[in-house]
């Protein structure tokens, strides 16, 4: 198996979108964007480093078994933004991935059943009178606890992160949870028993919101100016 490009082949690939996938079963478990050899580089980074990220125990487990990780490029030769939107259509279209986050637009622009998409631009637009952090959750995290998929874990600004009043979980554009928060954290089984560490993040402890801030929220529409169609970052403040 190859472990990089040629650097003609290479020149010629421009951005890229791969996948990585499991010969033991032919799933798809990762999806990624870059240039040269970034689609190499996630095996390498199992191999020499120890960190616990679902994707890298993956590949750490596929080359226990005596296999190697194959390497499908899905897309080459675009610009960065193109190169965004094929890897967040991707993202959507491959459920169970190890990607940590959505892909760029996802949330609001990405995969939805007719009846969200009349729901997302037919919902009132909020009105923040709090100062509101909020954070965008998959579809797979709706099926699961809404308050552990929105507390845990973030690369997060601690600093801004404690003067929020309230957190709110939006999917699709529209809030579809509110919390309060109590207390931020490292991301560690120390702080957050039973979830795996994630070195670099952050985990926040805290409650539902009252029902008259819930009332406030839940159910309206992210306004426009905090939607930036192609932005990857998870993770809006209505403050600064």
């Amino acid at each position: 198996m190859p472990q990089s490009f040629p650097t003609e082949v290479a020149r010629k690939l421009k951005t890229y979108v791969y996948r990585l996938i499991d010969p033991r079963n032919g799933e798809t478990f990762y999806v990624g964007k870059g240039k040269r050899d970034r689609v190499f580089q996630h095996v390498r980074g199992a191999i020499e480093s120890d960190d616990p990220t679902d994707k890298l125990n993956r590949i750490r487990e596929i080359i226990a078994a005596g296999f190697s990780v194959n390497h499908v490029v899905h897309r080459h030769g675009m610009d960065d933004a193109t190169a965004f939107e094929v890897e967040a259509a991707l993202i959507d279209a491959y459920p169970g991935l190890t990607n940590v986050t959505s892909g760029a637009g996802s949330n609001d622009f990405g995969a939805m059943h007719a009846d969200e998409i009349i729901r997302r631009y037919e919902a009132a637009e909020a009105v923040f009178v709090h100062r509101a952090i909020m954070i965008n959750v998959n579809r797979s995290a709706t099926e699961q606890s809404l308050y552990d998929a929105t507390r845990y874990s973030w690369k997060i600004s601690v600093r801004r992160a404690k003067r929020a009043e309230i957190i709110l979980a939006v999917r699709h554009g529209v809030i579809i949870a509110a919390f309060a928060p109590d207390a931020w954290y490292p991301a560690t089984t120390e702080h957050f028993p039973g979830r795996e560490p994630v070195p670099g993040r952050y985990g926040c402890i805290g409650a539902p919101a009252t029902n008259d801030i819930s009332l406030q929220y839940v159910g309206r529409r992210v306004p426009d100016r905090f939607r930036k169609q192609g932005a990857a970052n998870p993770i809006r403040y209505t403050y600064s």
